[in-house]
């Protein structure tokens, strides 16, 4: 009767979740809010509380986070990682710093301390490159002058995460400066070495685990993933990060190979671990943080279209193309729930998960929306003196 009732609830679950997405794609949305009100719908005080899968659901998560970071380093080539840190680590810093002081001055505000101010820093800073990635797809706009520099931001920003997070994770679990230190600068020598290995052995590295066979190269890939990821944990990195290191490494057939096969799986997962998230959420505190939560988006949407402002105009992009990329790179989505639930697992601040909740749904709404209308919206009010590039 148990397993009965457990495929009955994951059934449901995951049916819903394709309908959706469905819903999602329909409208012209990321299914990410989508996902986290279905969370907040199955959890306690929500309409259908779950009884049996939760702890399922619990251990998707984590593969989910796993898989969603391995699929995000996949994107990117050493060759790219160093070419674009040399180019725009300005801007990246620029980004990140004035994307960070909402959530410093929201958690300031609000009497939070350092370390849950420094999470919510944390959620406003980083976009969602899940979500721009499809952006950009659906509208046509991969071969646009601006997109390389909003990728350029979006690269930056994940290798920031590789620092942030095991500070963060150090901070959260009250490790000793020492330790944490320890574990930023295990980080720092993993990358570098990931990226050396990958620009000066790549070839060895993809024939070594290339397979035609599409069973035989995911099985490897994942399973070499979940080896890597677990190994972090383990020195206290983050699986993510792990997991995102191992992305970098794979490159050339085994990157053009895995990521259609990878997909699916990933997006699978990826949509168990929204919900698990909006399962941890209290409905009733969603209604609390709805105010913070629209002044952070506000402040969030300025942030980011200077950022990409400024992004495109380094890159020589006229003002069209400035504002494509400042409403491109609005979007929040994983990376800032995966900080708000490192910081929710801690039990350090309650009121932490509600209003990353609320801001990553308004944020995940807002931006494929306003990069949508952004081209419009361009062309009626703005009047080159000249002919635009």
């Amino acid at each position: 009767m148990h397993t009965a009732t457990f495929f009955v609830e994951l059934g449901a679950v995951i049916l819903s979740l394709g309908v959706l997405a469905r819903l999602a794609g329909i409208v012209g949305l990321s299914p990410v809010p989508f996902y986290l009100l279905a969370g907040l719908a199955f959890g306690s005080g929500g309409l259908i509380p779950l009884v049996t899968t939760r702890d399922f659901i619990q251990t998707g998560a984590q593969i989910g986070v796993v898989l969603l970071l391995l699929v995000l380093g996949i994107e990117y080539s050493a060759e790219e990682l160093v070419r674009n840190l040399r180019t725009h680590a300005s801007t990246g810093v620029i980004d990140l710093v004035l994307n960070s002081v909402p959530g410093i001055v929201a958690g300031l505000l609000l009497g939070w301390g350092p370390v849950s101010t420094l999470a919510l820093a944390g959620v406003t800073a980083v976009s969602s490159s899940g979500i721009i990635s499809k952006v950009i797809s659906d509208l046509g706009r991969l071969g646009n002058r601006e997109t390389p520099a909003v990728l350029s931001v979006l690269v930056f920003e994940d290798l920031a995460m590789a620092i942030y997070l095991p500070v963060l994770t150090g901070l959260l679990a009250q490790k000793a400066l020492g330790a944490t230190v320890l574990s930023v600068g295990v980080a720092l020598v993993a990358l570098a070495v990931v990226m050396v290995l990958s620009l000066r052995f790549g070839s060895v590295l993809s024939r070594a685990i290339f397979s035609p066979n599409n069973e035989v190269l995911l099985l490897q890939v994942v399973g070499l993933t979940l080896l890597v990821a677990g190994v972090a944990e383990h020195l206290e990195i983050s699986a993510g990060v792990g997991a995102f290191l191992v992305g970098i490494a794979l490159s050339g057939r085994v990157a053009e190979r895995t990521r259609p096969i990878l997909t699916p799986l990933r997006d699978i997962f990826a949509a168990v671990f929204f919900v698990f998230f909006g399962l941890q959420t209290v409905p009733s505190g969603l209604v609390s943080s709805l105010g913070p939560a629209v002044l952070l988006g506000l402040a969030g949407v300025a942030s980011k279209l200077i950022t990409g402002w400024v992004a495109a105009r380094k890159a020589g992009v006229a003002v069209p193309g400035r504002i494509r990329a400042g409403t491109s790179l609005i979007a929040r989505g994983e990376f800032s729930v995966v900080i708000a639930g490192l910081a929710l697992g801690s039990g350090l601040e309650p009121r932490l998960a509600p209003l990353a909740t609320a801001y990553v749904i308004l944020m995940a709404v807002i931006g494929p929306i306003a990069a949508r209308v952004a081209d419009p919206l361009t062309r009626r009010f703005y009047r080159p003196k000249a002919v635009q590039q």
